[in-house]
């Protein structure tokens, strides 16, 4: 019977080709832009992910002052020392590593070929912390970091700017005035939130960078690696305690530095992006509301026409609920067709415009299924109040009908 059924209501859609069409565009309509937009959504939260998690996992940054500024015309935040570093090293449980850094900015240049960036004084803590590997060459010696020797660790970047694809491992480049020979490079991570790129960037021993760039001995930030079986608040808990002490803060003091958690960093921009996806994805779902409006009313337009038909199919013998099932099969077709035609439309719009928008694709089957899902639903909702009417007519006023 339901094949039958099935066959009757598909008959009646092909003849009518261009009227089913337009009766389903509001549900073509909605369930690709819901698709679409939770697609980009994901891809986006995605994206902001791998960004926070390309500057390391599980890392701690401390950096002197309050929030993000100095604020006002008060006296500059006291930076850290290496006993600072030390300090945290064998007095916080749960840390992994503790990468002191020291920042200058200078023009390296090799045999006629310069590039301006980034040169940061740390020790072989920062590649642990970051995990960061090393694509050719070797790490900091022991001795090399506690003389603060003129040998650096070079980012992609500057290694395609200034060698080309000559092998730069034991070459020696120049920094402002200072020579220094390059004893390994850095595999590529790319860029990292806010557009950085992570590559630009020449590693040096934390000893060499004050005395030969800055000009002094203070740290401008610490990053601290964090043990994953340690829980990351107990351990800031246990950093904060450590640093008010060392620096002398009295007690409901505020603290004269900050820690950044990138974990909740991710997990806040992650949080918002959801947020925002749910309501832009709410938005188009009003688009699935209207198309089953309108397949109600067509449906029961086609009620109207087809009158005549419902009395001989009541007269011979048709029973109310193989009326109400044709005409409720017919309309939740229709939505299911929509519901089809959206979801190819949507996977061609999200890989068309992820590259656009710089996102990874991510195909979630979850929002597919649930969007056709309910594009079924709206057709069995808005088609049984015209199939009831259909099925209720009576088979001699419906043979009258004109």
């Amino acid at each position: 019977m339901f094949g039958t059924t099935l066959t009757l209501a598909l008959r009646e859609i092909r003849r009518h080709l261009l009227r089913s069409f337009l009766t389903t565009l509001g549900i073509v309509i909605g369930v690709a832009a819901v698709v679409t937009m939770v697609t980009l959504g994901n891809g986006a939260t995605k994206a902001v992910s791998d960004q926070i998690s390309s500057l390391g996992s599980n890392i701690l940054t401390v950096r002197a002052g309050q929030g993000f500024g100095r604020g006002g015309g008060g006296p500059p935040p006291t930076e850290f020392k290496l006993d600072d570093v030390d300090a945290i090293r064998r007095q916080i449980a749960g840390v992994t590593a503790v990468a002191p850094q020291a920042q200058a900015s200078g023009t390296a240049i090799y045999e006629g070929q310069n590039w301006a960036t980034t040169i940061n004084g740390t020790t072989n803590d920062y590649l642990v912390g970051q995990q960061w590997k090393l694509d050719s060459g070797r790490e900091f010696s022991a001795a090399e970091e506690q003389a603060g020797k003129s040998v650096c660790i070079i980012g992609n970047t500057v290694r395609t700017n200034l060698f080309r694809a000559e092998d730069p491992i034991g070459k020696r480049i120049r920094i402002k005035d200072v020579s220094c020979d390059v004893i390994g490079a850095l595999t590529t991570r790319g860029t990292a939130g806010f557009g950085q790129d992570q590559d630009d960037t020449v590693l040096m021993p934390i000893k060499t960078v004050m005395r030969r760039f800055a000009g002094n001995q203070t740290v401008r930030a610490i990053q601290i690696s964090v043990d994953t079986s340690y829980d990351s608040a107990t351990v800031q808990d246990s950093l904060k305690g450590l640093l008010r002490e060392r620096r002398g803060i009295r007690p409901g003091a505020e603290d004269d530095f900050n820690i950044f958690d990138t974990a909740q960093i991710a997990e806040t921009l992650s949080s918002s992006t959801r947020v925002m996806t749910s309501l832009l994805a709410a938005v188009a779902a009003v688009s699935l509301l209207v198309g089953g409006i309108g397949i109600m009313n067509i449906m029961l337009v086609s009620v109207t026409e087809r009158t005549r038909e419902i009395g001989i199919r009541l007269a011979i013998g048709a029973v109310q609920r193989e009326v109400l099932m044709q005409f409720l099969v017919e309309a939740v077709a229709l939505s299911c067709l929509g519901g089809i035609i959206g979801l190819v439309l949507a996977l061609i719009a999200t890989i068309a415009l992820t590259p656009v928008m710089g996102v990874p694709f991510t195909f979630d089957p979850q929002i597919n299924l649930v969007a056709f899902g309910f594009s079924a639903l709206i057709g069995v909702v808005f088609g049984y109040f015209p199939a009831r009417r259909a099925a209720s007519l009576n088979p001699i006023d419906a043979l009258r009908h004109e």
